[in-house]
């Protein structure tokens, strides 16, 4: 028993030490730099007075180079014209107009101003390949409809971009320095790679997984994709942002977890200051998501807040107070991710993978013929009077099985894992049983998948000492071969991912 116990620990201790030293740990630098919110009442100074008028919508088509979309534009019905305009550039997904920005669309074009609402162009916008240049000069062809329209005053339209928007909508404004204004909502700033990485780490560190789990992030999140592509996920705005010239309106809610809403902020008044503009309008709205609501619905203060910035223009540009609602907090920088140094490529991972899979499939395999065809001639080598059909030795099958059932069990319940925690981190929920409980029996299968290949390897060594062949004939050597091959790859494949780390 002391050689069994000795001998499993070895083994995870080195497994543990393999995963250290194959890829980056995982350690966000705490932000040290604040914003000084002036006031808690966003409203904006220098907006006109409100007012409410009826709305009319019609649909159009935008066309686009080598194709078309569709796109929804709402119309004050009685306000004074021409009036001013938004485009709205949408953020991550499908982006339809019939079901995107209906209640911000509908509020501006009640308080006087023409919105259009157009389809996200789909064929080139796929999960590995975005071109964020080639999509802000998409919309820039809804610019020039809007611009077209009897009822909009060509020299105020501004373009009113959420999420993955923020982007796209400050190549818009250096591309058409026309453009008078941009709305920049819940806006990454940082680059796709590092926003994600932040989001992560926040939606993990609010679901309160093991602190193992966090070496994840930088080696799921740094690997290249499998198939590749993804090469957006480096793209960096600042640059752009860098040229703006036009006021901006930056929007965050203090409950958005996945943004970087104090360093964005900061970022792009920095980034602004470059280019000698100091229009910058920073609002934050307590407790609200990604998409500026709270208990589902659109914040009514916000939505109020919007129209007067703008239909206030150019006065709203530099209006105060600057900095305006509740106060936000962010723990750590949205900054650079590390680089994986041996598993960055994740077709060689998700290869490495598989071919253990299939290795140890076609083993299983290769031994279950043999043995078939041992059975049916086994009668005629009776008849013979031949030699009874040879075996591995004693005990060394059923071990064999053990290890290659407990690794690849194992490797499906970090996956369970890892789905689980992820969907509980997209609804923002806690799961005690879940978060801390499977992470338990992810690594207990583990550790038996260790005392699996200990309790083998003492078998063989047994055998060998008794004078027995362990594996006779070649098919059940080379399928022993396999299965410790493809057994020892998932293994050192589960000390990557931190099944094996040591601590909590």
């Amino acid at each position: 028993m002391y050689g069994l116990v000795a001998g499993v620990a070895l083994g995870v201790v080195l497994l543990a030490l393999i995963g250290a030293v194959m890829g980056p740990r995982w350690d966000p630098t705490p932000l040290a730099d604040e914003i000084e919110v002036e006031a808690v009442s966003t409203a904006i100074g220098e907006a006109p007075a409100p007012a409410t008028y009826d709305v009319r919508t019609v649909e159009v088509t935008v066309p686009l180079d080598g194709t078309s979309v569709r796109a929804r534009i709402s119309l004050p019905v009685g306000a004074p014209t021409p009036a001013p305009a938004v485009l709205f550039v949408h953020g991550a997904g499908t982006g339809k107009f019939s079901r995107a920005f209906t209640e911000p669309a509908r509020a501006l074009a009640a308080a006087g101003v023409v919105t259009m609402v157009p389809d996200k162009r789909l064929d080139t916008y796929t999960t590995s390949h975005r071109d964020y240049v080639a999509m802000a000069r998409d919309y820039l062809h809804s610019v020039e409809l809007l611009r077209d329209r009897p009822e909009v005053d060509p020299d105020r339209v501004v373009v009113y971009a959420e999420s993955e928007g923020g982007w796209i909508a400050p190549v818009m404004a250096v591309e058409d320095p026309r453009i008078e204004a941009l709305v920049l909502v819940s806006s990454p700033v940082v680059p796709p790679r590092q926003q994600a990485a932040f989001a992560v780490d926040a939606y993990l560190r609010n679901t309160g997984v093991p602190q193992a789990v966090f070496r994840a992030i930088p080696r799921a999140v740094g690997m290249s994709m499998p198939g590749g592509g993804f090469e957006y996920a480096d793209f960096d705005v600042q640059p752009w942002q860098e040229r703006i010239t036009q006021p901006v309106l930056v929007v965050y809610g203090t409950g958005d977890a996945s943004m970087p809403i104090v360093q964005g902020a900061l970022q792009i008044r920095s980034d602004l200051a470059a280019a000698g503009n100091d229009d910058v309008t920073i609002r934050y709205y307590d407790g609200a998501n990604h998409g500026i609501r709270v208990g589902g619905r659109v914040v009514p203060t916000y939505l109020e807040d919007l129209a007067g910035w703008v239909l206030g223009q150019p006065a709203t540009a530099d209006a105060s107070p600057r900095v305006a609602g509740a106060t936000p907090t962010q723990t750590y920088v949205a900054g650079p991710v590390p680089q994986p140094g041996w598993l960055r490529d994740g077709t060689v991972l998700l290869g490495l993978v598989i071919g253990a899979l299939g290795t140890m499939a076609l083993c299983a395999a290769g031994v279950g013929t043999t043995r078939v065809v041992q059975h049916a001639t086994a009668g005629r080598r009776a008849r013979q009077d031949a030699a009874p059909p040879r075996r591995y030795a004693r005990g060394v099958a059923g071990r064999l099985a053990l290890v290659a059932g407990t690794t690849v069990v194992t490797a499906v319940a970090l996956v369970w894992y890892v789905v689980s925690v992820a969907r509980l981190a997209v609804d923002y929920e806690r799961n005690a049983w879940i978060v801390q409980g499977g992470w338990v029996a992810v690594r207990l299968l583990g550790i038996a998948a260790v005392v699996a290949a200990v309790l083998l390897a003492r078998r063989v060594h047994d055998a060998r000492q008794d004078g027995d062949v362990v594996a006779p004939g070649v098919v059940r050597t080379v399928a022993a071969g396999g299965v410790v091959l493809g057994s020892a790859v998932l293994l050192v494949v589960l000390a990557y991912w931190g099944v094996y780390q040591l601590g909590i």
